[in-house]
């Protein structure tokens, strides 16, 4: 189903006001039925990024961090095994895999001898049973689980999920016989920024010439759209879409001749 701008709009609109809770998914899916829960959760989850972007600088103040990190301390002491990071999070709308990172490191720069370094942090936090403290680790652990916009398991999900299209996608061009490189293919023959498809053959849909395909498992909003031209889109013309076209030149000059 083919989603207008009107319709986007009116979704984004909805979203201003809504937290990133699974139960707001819910709520959002009721309102807008017709839409595919995929649909909505891309663009929750794309609008909830925008928000946190905005606000990001707001949260990493030290007197920001100091107090969150005392709201910590006080809210364990007083019950171990209440959600308290998550609550915290969702109180200053924050992400609450990213309000965990904030304390994780607080504590670790308060417990170590050491800074510890973004490695270490990424890997407790893919693994809260590195945390040398069981009452963090278990409140690190509710905010990863409960945070559908960002965290490691949501990077997980996204990773599974771009591969399952890109598999979907390759499997579509092998049934339609179209010849192709995939990226390793390209990056052997020394590309270092590729999109996942070359065609070696262009092919026409709609009036339009394709001569690569880059699968992106996500909403396409205006935002990412201009990043994604900025960031690879304009390489992937320069490189091959000319490519394409010096591959075909003999054959198009050669075809001009005998027509001829």
């Amino acid at each position: 189903m083919i989603l207008t701008k009107a319709q986007y709009d009116e979704i984004a609109q909805c979203l201003v006001s809504v937290p990133p809770t699974r139960q707001s998914l819910r709520k959002l899916k009721q309102r807008f039925p017709s839409q595919s829960q995929a649909t909505l959760l891309s663009i929750f989850s794309q609008e909830y990024q925008k928000h946190i972007k905005r606000t990001h600088a707001k949260h990493h103040t030290s007197e920001a961090i100091e107090s969150y990190y005392q709201r910590y301390l006080n809210g364990v002491g007083e019950n171990g095994a209440a959600p308290v990071l998550l609550e915290l999070a969702n109180e200053v709308d924050y992400a609450p895999s990213l309000m965990a990172r904030i304390i994780l490191e607080r504590f670790l720069q308060e417990h170590e001898e050491t800074p510890p370094s973004k490695s270490v942090i990424n890997s407790m936090l893919r693994d809260p049973s590195q945390i040398p403290d069981g009452v963090l680790a278990n409140q690190v652990y509710q905010c990863i689980v409960n945070d559908c916009c960002y965290g490691p398991l949501v990077d997980c999900i996204k990773h599974a999920i771009g591969h399952e299209h890109e598999v979907l996608l390759r499997d579509l061009l092998l049934e339609k016989n179209l010849s192709f490189l995939d990226e390793d293919q390209l990056r052997a023959k020394g590309y270092d920024k590729t999109p996942d498809f070359i065609l070696q053959v262009p092919v026409a849909v709609e009036g339009h010439i394709i001569h690569w395909i880059e699968s992106k498992a996500s909403f396409g909003d205006e935002c990412s759209h201009h990043a994604y031209l900025h960031d690879q889109f304009w390489s992937y013309w320069n490189r091959f879409v000319l490519w394409n076209r010096r591959a075909l030149a003999p054959f198009v000059h050669h075809r001009g001749r005998g027509a001829h």
